[in-house]
């Protein structure tokens, strides 16, 4: 019924949709582009599939086509929240909800470069040599611009800028205790 090649591509879909679906989605800041960068994605992949050599690095491929289908449907940081919510009314999932949208509205504030390093490595844990070779640089450069990133994120999450990564560490350190439940002040006695 489906030759090989039709095959392949449908499990490409199975496996990759919700990672290029989420990436798209974070890097665009739009649910309804992010469908639309993921099915051109897909259909860009149907078309090349013969420049694929290794088919174990079908996702960063995969990955590399819908970066640039997706950079070129950057979105206004205004027209990010297009998602319904939900109508939870506990005060731990408002918080929740809260948290996700900060990082969310901070993620549109930041760079795209910096918006795909976080996104392939912390919601979908691409190991770095991986990352490389979807983002087409060396692991190291992608080291780099993971750490930069995290101070961007940092720096839109908090509002601020020109500040010194001593001050950001000292900033998160104060975060992390007041998260555990502990005072930054009784932390220093």
């Amino acid at each position: 019924m489906f030759g090989f090649r039709e095959r392949l591509y449908n499990g490409w879909v199975r496996d990759h949709y919700r990672f290029l679906f989420r990436s798209a989605w974070v890097l665009t800041g739009s649910r309804v582009i992010a469908e639309e960068v993921v099915q051109d994605c897909f259909e860009i992949a149907w078309r090349n599939m013969g420049q694929l050599r290794e088919r174990k690095l079908a996702r960063a491929w995969l990955f590399q086509i819908l970066r640039r289908e997706g950079l070129r449907s950057i979105v206004r940081p205004d027209e990010l929240y297009d998602e319904e919510r939900d109508g939870s009314s506990a005060p731990d999932a408002v918080a929740a909800l809260e948290q996700r949208l900060d990082i969310l509205g901070a993620m549109q504030k930041i760079s795209p470069l910096h918006r795909e390093v976080l996104t392939l490595f912390y919601f979908e844990d691409m190991p770095v040599a991986e990352m490389a070779v979807a983002l087409e640089v060396a692991p190291g450069t992608v080291l780099s611009r993971l750490n930069r990133a995290r101070i961007a994120l940092r720096r839109a999450i908090d509002g601020r800028s020109g500040e010194t990564p001593g001050s950001i560490q000292e900033r998160a350190r104060v975060v992390e205790l007041r998260a555990a439940g502990a005072s930054p002040a009784a932390q220093d006695k």
